[in-house]
């Protein structure tokens, strides 16, 4: 299986990096293709100015960045997303990525009624994982699970990507060295867990920043 690694984070020690490096590490360990897409490192710009308002409306971008992205997400069987929550919601290099890579008519079309219909039939599911400093319950009771309903809801299931799963880790700031390393091993262990496929394995690829302290 190609597995699709979008990662989100500006700090080269955050928790959400060593993440993304346990997420590889599992994958490549089961024998998977990964593709790190490093939206810090890249230096994605994630404004959608008005030359690219209307180059989306024309079913096309000026971003050189966003067509790469495209091909490596249509070549994807997995795709694994990791970024923090600030102010409830995504950061907004990940927020760009939405806006500007989801275009019309080349990631998605309309059908008659207006419903959205997503051209990601191949992929076999999507993990989002999170980490954030607000408690658990928090997040769900008085906020409402806000990224559950902008990402798994608004962008994948709305474009019928049936195999969404949120993994949130929440109050990292506050929880034992050893917490952080069970949290570490399990989402090693998920995606170690996920189904194999016939393509050829590649080496690790790990994201060029890393490391487990903060969020």
């Amino acid at each position: 299986m190609r597995v699709l690694l979008i990662v989100n984070h500006p700090y080269e020690g955050s928790f959400s990096r060593a993440l993304a490096t346990a997420a590889a590490r599992g994958a490549v360990a089961a024998g998977h293709e990964v593709d790190v897409i490093d939206l810090d490192v890249d230096g994605f710009d994630p404004v959608m100015r008005r030359d690219d308002l209307g180059a989306w409306r024309d079913q096309r971008s000026l971003d050189p960045l966003v067509a790469e992205y495209q091909e490596r997400l249509f070549a994807a069987d997995h795709v694994v997303m990791v970024f923090p929550v600030w102010w409830e919601v995504m950061p907004a290099l990940t927020k760009g990525f939405f806006d500007k890579v989801l275009v019309p008519g080349t990631t998605y079309t309309e059908n008659s009624i207006g419903a959205l219909v997503g051209r990601f039939h191949h992929l076999r599911g999507v993990t989002v994982v999170t980490t954030m400093t607000t408690p658990g319950p928090v997040y769900r009771w008085w906020f409402g699970s806000t990224v559950h309903k902008a990402v798994v809801r608004g962008v994948f299931r709305k474009l019928r990507v049936r195999r969404v799963r949120w993994v949130n880790h929440a109050r990292v700031a506050q929880v034992s060295p050893e917490r952080r390393a069970a949290w570490l091993a399990s989402l090693e262990s998920r995606m170690h867990r996920l189904p194999r496929s016939s393509r050829q394995p590649v080496g690790v690829p790990v994201p060029r920043r890393q490391g487990a302290s903060a969020r």
